[in-house]
């Protein structure tokens, strides 16, 4: 059972893209759809739940778009996912059995850690990524 669906994965891929381009100008939703591999009508409706979510901001106009409504670093994984999921909860989960209640602790602190990770260190990755491609035989 997946944790994440795709709507949140696009969703996240869509605020990285947004969170990498300049923040002073508007980024249109076929650039970021064309960049993070989205269908424009998909990534519509998530761009609308991130908007009334005070997430993105969105910009009228010949030159409009979207803008993060936030620094990414003031930007939660979790705060997006909580807005895309449809079901996305952390529960107590209890067990007659004490080593799996130890593991079930062990698993939902890492989880929220997980989602307590802010948007602006999914650049790290993108070192992490492009250190990946620049290897020499």
């Amino acid at each position: 059972m997946p944790l994440i669906s795709t709507k949140g994965v696009y969703g996240l891929s869509a605020m990285h893209e947004l969170s990498k381009h300049n923040k002073d100008t508007p980024m249109q939703i076929k650039e970021i759809s064309k960049n993070a591999n989205i269908p424009q009508n998909y990534l519509e409706q998530l761009l609308g739940k991130l908007r009334k979510a005070g997430l993105v901001k969105s910009i009228r106009g010949a030159k409009g778009g979207y803008i993060l409504a936030q620094e990414a670093k003031d930007i939660c994984i979790g705060d997006i996912l909580a807005v895309l999921e449809d079901d996305l909860k952390v529960i107590d989960q209890r067990s007659q059995n004490p080593i799996l209640n130890l593991f079930f602790e062990d698993a939902k602190l890492n989880i929220r850690t997980f989602f307590n990770v802010n948007l602006s260190k999914l650049d790290e990755y993108q070192e992490k990524y492009n250190e990946f491609l620049h290897y020499s035989i």
